[in-house]
């Protein structure tokens, strides 16, 4: 399953998922907490063919449904934080690399609270935890920390060094 995250600004964040048999869906989650899920046209690739509009307790139900080996939702209500599941895609720097190599909680002020692995969940992982391609961060913190946390993992967030590898 290839997967693409995209920020909207001002929108809140789409991700894009085409599974191996080469169905195409998108989630658009917005910054209020509503959620779209569209299901593309296999005619035509860029036409929603059907959108479903899931409030946060149902897209809460579904994820559960959906997940093999399901973390705990943190209930952050009220808190002004997100919880967000960000994938290590093959293209990340830290890929391969401890976690605290990512510097993630000084940087965006977002913590890392636990890994999925297609067979496994790691909690608390500590800074020489190594992160792999595939993995799925579980991470808390504001939007804007989220999201920054969300770029350095990609390769577009800001390095401390200017490099681009890190440091």
């Amino acid at each position: 399953m290839a997967t693409r995250r995209t920020s909207l600004p001002g929108v809140g964040t789409q991700f894009d998922i085409t599974s191996e048999s080469g169905h195409h869906l998108s989630l658009v989650v917005h910054q209020d907490g509503r959620r779209f899920l569209g299901f593309y046209s296999a005619d035509d690739p860029d036409q929603w063919a059907a959108s479903v509009s899931l409030t946060p307790e149902e897209a809460g139900g579904l994820a559960r449904l959906l997940e093999p080996t399901p973390v705990e939702g943190l209930r952050t209500d009220g808190l002004d934080l997100v919880t967000e599941h960000i994938p290590v895609p093959a293209r990340s720097p830290y890929s391969g690399r401890p976690l605290g190599d990512t510097r993630a909680r000084t940087r965006t002020g977002a913590s890392i609270v636990a890994v999925r692995r297609p067979s496994s969940v790691h909690p608390s992982p500590g800074p020489g935890f190594r992160l792999m391609i595939g993995d799925t961060l579980v991470v808390v913190g504001t939007r804007q920390g989220v999201d920054a946390l969300a770029g350095i993992i990609e390769g577009s967030g800001d390095e401390p060094d200017g490099s681009g590898a890190g440091g």
